[in-house]
């Protein structure tokens, strides 16, 4: 920067370039332009609002829709019409909500986020960018952990995406970068240390059936297994627990059938799941922290792609041969977990979601705090 010829020039080099950080400044511009103008009210609360009703909080649900651009050219009323549901269902879709043009509780806590809120959401996703969205390469997975969901990204372009489910705020998913270098086709899951110490051995205690329920066999340090029924299992402590619980390849394994394999400090991974019912939900925070993929076999496919011996057609005997495989990635690919709480999406759409892990605030109260120098070792 000092030897810049032109420092304004040189800041400009450093912002992101990328189009997310692009519509973001211009969602920023347009809710900025929504607040000169007034913003949008409350709908008060009451009962669901549906097609065919009538009646004051209709037309307090019309006017909001209109002020965020989700109703365009419906002139004012109090009735429920088509039109009115397709804009609620428009709503609910850049909300992460279940699109059924119908206003319920949820819905309506969302449209009354006050549009300063909605401001303060995107500024703090900007910041985000300014942190993040550098050297990421033409070719990565990126998983968006606040809004559920995997994306392949190929030239700046969705490429592919599918539904995830994160860690629980309890057992949060963290943000870092890696590459996935590896595939594990049938694997075995081994209990680790926090899930030991916080579900199976409590669970253990109380019901000695656990582990067999689980699928889960004991083995020593070496290996070999060891009669469950011979653990003192009362007094068992998971910081001294001698054993390793492992649970067998198969359909009811913990990981599925597949999971995706790169090095972090957090032991976290992508796999699948056999809790598949879970990707219907809206929110999908059920894990200990692990990436869990709705359609892993698919993402497998594309990560092998042009690699001799894996078509879609060899996944499938492989996984149907139930052994445990392991493949090495000819081109390790970035992996990134993310966390957006607001973004536009590939059609100009911006979206929001909920702040899953209570993040924001921190970051907001950064944005508007006073600038300081931070001196050399002083955190």
């Amino acid at each position: 920067m000092i030897d810049a010829r032109d420092l304004r020039e040189a800041l400009a080099q450093e912002k992101p370039r990328h189009a997310p950080y692009a519509g973001l400044k211009s969602a920023l511009a347009r809710y900025r332009q929504i607040e000169s103008t007034g913003g949008w009210s409350a709908v008060p609360p009451g009962a669901t609002l549906r097609t065919g009703d009538t009646g004051p909080r209709v037309a307090a649900l019309r006017a909001r829709l209109t002020a965020s651009d989700d109703l365009r050219g419906a002139p004012p009323g109090d009735a429920y019409d088509d039109a009115l549901g397709a804009a609620v269902g428009r709503f609910q879709a850049r909300h992460g909500l279940t699109k059924d043009g119908i206003a319920g509780p949820r819905t309506i806590e969302e449209m009354n986020v006050p549009v300063g809120a909605r401001i303060d959401q995107l500024r703090v996703n900007l910041e985000r960018g300014r942190w993040l969205l550098h050297d990421i390469g033409d070719e990565f997975v990126a998983v968006n952990i606040a809004g559920f969901e995997l994306y392949l990204i190929r030239n700046e372009n969705i490429a592919w995406s599918t539904r995830v489910q994160v860690g629980k705020p309890y057992r949060a998913t963290p943000v870092f970068r890696s590459r996935i270098t590896y595939l594990v086709f049938n694997p075995t899951w081994t209990v680790p240390p926090g899930i030991l110490a916080n579900d199976i051995l409590p669970a253990q205690k109380r019901d000695r059936s656990t582990l067999a329920k689980k699928g889960l066999e004991v083995l020593d340090a070496r290996g070999n297994p060891v009669a469950a029924d011979s653990i003192d299992w009362e007094n068992a402590r998971a910081s001294r627990f001698p054993y390793m619980l492992r649970q067998a390849p198969g359909p009811s394994n913990a990981l599925g059938r597949v999971k995706f394999m790169f090095p972090n400090d957090h032991a976290v991974y992508l796999h699948d799941t056999p809790s598949k019912s879970l990707f219907e939900k809206d929110e999908r925070a059920f894990s200990s922290g692990c990436i869990r993929v709705h359609d892993p076999l698919r993402l497998a496919e594309i990560l092998l792609e042009g690699q001799k011996g894996w078509s879609r057609a060899e996944i499938d005997r492989t996984i149907a041969a139930g052994a445990t495989r392991s493949v090495t990635l000819a081109t390790p690919v970035p992996v990134w977990p993310t966390y957006w709480t607001a973004w536009v999406d590939a059609d100009g759409v911006v979206q929001f979601r909920r702040d899953l892990y209570g993040r924001d605030a921190k970051v907001l109260s950064g944005l508007g705090a006073p600038f300081s120098i931070r001196k050399r070792g002083v955190q």
